[in-house]
Formats: C-alpha cells, structure tokens, sequence
C-alpha cells in the first residue's frame, strides 16, 4: 500500500506529474535506448516508439496507477495491472531490468520537473514506481509458471498461407523443435518476432485463431505504412519465426459464469480475430448460451475471415450474425455500426475489438442504451492507450 508519508506528496503533484508524463516517456524511452540499444532488438517495437503509442501507453499505466493509489490507498488497479502484465509477457521482459527502467525513468522525470523534483517528491514517486513494478514482477513470474516451457520464445516454422479479406493473410505455424507447447485460451495472442530489414529482430502481437492441436495460427492485416507487416506477408511455407506464449486475460471467463445472461461481440475490421475464436471455443463446447456477433467492415470482400466466422456462429444453437457493411445491400445494415439498431439487453455481457474510435464510439452507445460500463470489455492490438478497464467499474 502506499505509506502515509507518500500519500500527501503524490496527492499534491499528480496534477504536474500527469499533465507532464506524456512528455517525460518520450525523453525516458530517448534515454534508455541510447544506454541499452539491445532493448530494441526483440523486445520493444520501434513503430510504436516512433508513432508514440508505446510512451503514451507507458504515460497512461504510471497516471491510472499513481490516481488509484491516492483513491484507494489500500488496493492496487488489477485489471491495468494485469493487461500490462501478460503484454510485459508476451515480449520476454525479465525482472532484472525493472531497475533500468527505474533509473532512466526518474532521470527523464527529473530533467523535465527540474527544481520542482525535490528529494521529497522523488522519494514519494520512487515509492510509486516500485509498488507498481514489485506487483507486475510477481504477477509475471506467475504467468512465466503457469507456461509448459521456460523459454521466452521459439522457433516455429510456417506450414500454411492463405488470403482471408483485403490485404489479410491467415497463416498456421507448427514448432520448429521440440520446444512442449502451452494450450491456448480463446481470446489470448502471442508474439511473432521477425526481422525487420535492416536485421533488427521485431514483435508484433497477434491474436490466436482455432487451429489444430500444436499450432499456432494468426490473421495479419497488411499495413501499408507499417515496418513488419510487410515482411510478415512475404513469409513463404517454410520459412520460421520466433514466437512466443500466448498470453492475454480478456478471454472468455472475463465474463464471468452466468450463461443466462447474452454474450454480444462487437468487431470491424480484423478486429474479427479474438470474436471467431470466442465463436469456435462455445460451438466446439456446445454452449447454449445467446450469442449475438455484431461485425462491421467496408464490404463482404474485405471482411477478413468471413466464411470461417459466418459458419462458427451457424454451429451455435442459440447465435445470431449481424453485419454493418459499406455497400449498400450486402449487409443487414448499410453503413457503420450502429447500436441504436439493436436492442441489446441491459444485462449484456460485451466485447469489443476493433480500430480504437470504433470501440470508443460503441462503447458510449451502448452505456448510454443502458449497459453498464463494467460489462463492457475490449482488447486493443498494441500498446494499450485508452487503460478504461477500471475506471469503467464504477459506470
């Protein structure tokens, strides 16, 4: 918990500390890397430090945190703690460099605060920054215990390639040695290191699809401005990446046990990825439970997956497909999706996956239609910025 001592002093300069944090993560990162370049290779995207999703994902993790603690003194934010967590996991970060985090964070933090990062105010933020970190190493050697193997990443080699939507490729990968694989849960990603152009090794996370027992099989959206996604598509059958575990806690039990109240998936896009393995896990359990898939996208043709997902949900005895698309007459509905067009019950259980605006967009609607905030979860791929799971709670 946080110490009294501490308690007023965080209290008094989290204003400061969180108007300034979105510019101190980037001098941090700017820090570290020039001191530890061999961070880069493997384990932090360089995309996503040069578009700034990673700092302001970091910025908002040290903000929730540090405001929770101050609200609530005797409890931690789990939810935001465990997101990081297993995305800490799925990259590999070992214990040993929370201290190097540590060290060039509290420089970036006293460079830009100067005069005002008094002793007192440095050992009140220290204090936050190592109850923060001491919980995310205990809850990731837990995750590292719970894998059938104790290496970060290994080898797997491509055995199958397919074209799946516009610029998708839906790719299946077996182990390339004899590296005992961790079964999967519906909802769960991993991390897919390969190596960018000029040698550096790079991950990207991406969410798991059905498979056959002992694979390993993912959808890729090309980005056409984007550093990996490019490679990723040029990988031919045979060819081997490094991958890692699967890790993620937005899975189905996120719902909770109560089979009596609907379960309503919220997609666009690619963001149909976690909604088909959700899809295949109750068909494959023969669940009986009320499901009702919502998906949006610009038009059947881009819709990636789509006869894999129209025919999961087929097999539900109790599920229901509505589409959104942006051709007139190829959808129940023309255009974005729009809750105001369902009647989605006050007791819904909700995921959403998708492009950020789409989500936030949703969301809002919904909360507004009656469904209350806490039974609406979502999963974002890459560094998480919007960090709502708890404060959500409360709406």
């Amino acid at each position: 918990m946080l110490s009294e001592k501490s308690r007023p002093v965080i209290e008094a300069t989290l204003p400061v500390i969180a108007e300034r944090i979105n510019f101190i993560t980037p001098e941090f990162y700017k820090r570290m890397f020039a001191a530890r370049p061999d961070l880069m290779d493997g384990m932090f995207s360089r995309s996503s430090q040069l578009e700034g999703t990673q700092p302001r994902a970091l910025a908002g993790s040290i903000a929730v945190f540090a405001s929770w603690l101050v609200e609530n003194p005797n409890s931690y934010p789990d939810e935001v703690l465990s997101r990081v967590a297993h995305k800490h996991a799925s990259l590999g970060l070992k214990e040993e460099e929370y201290p190097t985090v540590y060290k060039y964070l509290f420089e970036a933090i006293a460079a830009d605060l100067g005069d005002a990062c008094t002793a007192e105010v440095a050992e009140a933020w220290t204090e936050v920054y190592w109850l923060m970190a001491d919980a995310l190493i205990k809850l990731e050697k837990g995750l590292y215990a719970q894998q059938a193997n104790d290496v970060m990443q290994s080898e797997f080699k491509l055995v199958k390639r397919v074209e799946s939507g516009e610029g998708v490729i839906d790719v299946t990968f077996e182990p390339a040695d004899d590296t005992p694989m961790t079964d999967a849960v519906a909802g769960q990603y991993i991390s897919i290191i390969a190596k960018a152009k000029d040698g550096l090794r790079q991950p990207r996370q991406f969410t798991l699809l059905p498979s056959e027992k002992n694979q390993r099989r993912v959808a890729i959206k090309l980005d056409p401005e984007g550093e990996m996604t490019e490679i990723l598509h040029g990988l031919k059958e045979g060819d081997t990446v490094e991958i890692s575990n699967p890790y993620g806690d937005v899975t189905l039990g996120a719902f909770g046990d109560d089979e009596s109240a609907p379960l309503y998936l919220f997609s666009a896009g690619i963001g149909v990825t976690p909604m088909l393995a959700f899809v295949s896990e109750l068909a494959e359990k023969g669940s009986e439970r009320e499901v009702v898939a919502v998906h949006g996208d610009r038009s059947n043709d881009s819709w990636p997956l789509k006869d894999d997902y129209k025919a999961a949900v087929e097999k539900l005895k109790n599920g229901k497909l509505i589409t959104f698309l942006g051709e007139e007459g190829q959808g129940d509905f023309f255009g974005r999706v729009d809750v105001a067009k369902i009647d989605v019950p006050s007791n819904a259980s909700v995921y959403l996956c998708g492009p950020l605006p789409f989500m936030q967009d949703v969301r809002s609607a919904l909360v507004e239609a009656g469904v209350p905030g806490k039974q609406i979860q979502y999963e974002i791929f890459g560094p998480d910025q919007w960090m709502l799971h708890d404060q959500a709670r409360a709406s």
